[in-house]
């Protein structure tokens, strides 16, 4: 049995990927930051015969961060995939033109910073198992109807991570894949779980994503929006 950590897996989509995952027979890792909460999901997904361990992730401690690869790398070191999902919406009220300067550094920090750090310290372990990555992210273009900055700025970054990372696994031949995954408008804390026309719910979007993740594709390198129909303008 492999093991799989997912970051922010007490809740929303990283809770439902795990339940997902973990049905599949991986032993999912759950990285969370509050100890309550990460061992209230794992008893949750133990009642759905998931096999499961939290992790202690704190996405604004890199200390806690390497701690953490350490112990997975002493006790979980048939780790096959990172699952970076966990993040923030930084205040979106903010106007890009008046952003606040901590905003900005709150934001990209759990958002980008830690996550690479995280990825960067599990990097050798997950090269022993021909492992996988995968960033939850989103696209990070200009957008009239969606443009909070800190939260697509740290995005951006994300996203520039698993290009860069992805060119250079390729080149060097090294046995890691990273792709970026776009879950689409989605029921969860970061937008107050909002339901809405075009919402998913965590649970509805982790079924697509683990599709995409057993599709036997190596997907080096990918962006891939499982609710792409969402954004597609109709024919005419």
């Amino acid at each position: 049995m492999s093991s799989i950590l997912i970051t922010g897996a007490n809740k929303g989509i990283g809770f439902a990927l795990a339940k997902v995952l973990g049905q599949h027979g991986t032993q999912v890792l759950i990285g969370a930051r509050n100890e309550q909460r990460g061992n209230d999901a794992v008893q949750q997904l133990a009642k759905e015969n998931v096999k499961s361990v939290y992790i202690h992730i704190d996405l604004d401690d890199i200390n806690s961060l390497e701690n953490a690869a350490e112990s997975i790398e002493k006790n979980y070191s048939d780790l096959s995939m990172l699952i970076n999902n966990a993040g923030i919406s930084g205040d979106m009220s903010q106007r890009p033109d008046n952003t606040d300067l901590a905003q900005l550094r709150e934001t990209m920090q759990s958002n980008f910073f830690g996550p690479y750090a995280l990825t960067k310290a599990l990097i050798p372990t997950l090269k022993k198992n021909n492992g996988r990555i995968v960033d939850i992210t989103i696209p990070a273009g200009g957008n009239e109807f969606f443009n909070p900055l800190a939260y697509k700025t740290s995005k951006a970054a994300l996203n520039s991570m698993t290009e860069s990372l992805a060119a250079y696994f390729k080149k060097n031949n090294l046995p890691v894949r990273i792709m970026s995954i776009h879950p689409g408008p989605t029921t969860t804390d970061l937008n107050g779980n909002t339901i809405a026309k075009g919402f998913s719910s965590p649970s509805d979007v982790a079924d697509k994503i683990v599709k995409v993740l057993t599709d036997g594709k190596e997907h080096q390198g990918d962006f891939v929006e499982v609710n792409k129909e969402l954004f597609e303008k109709p024919s005419a």
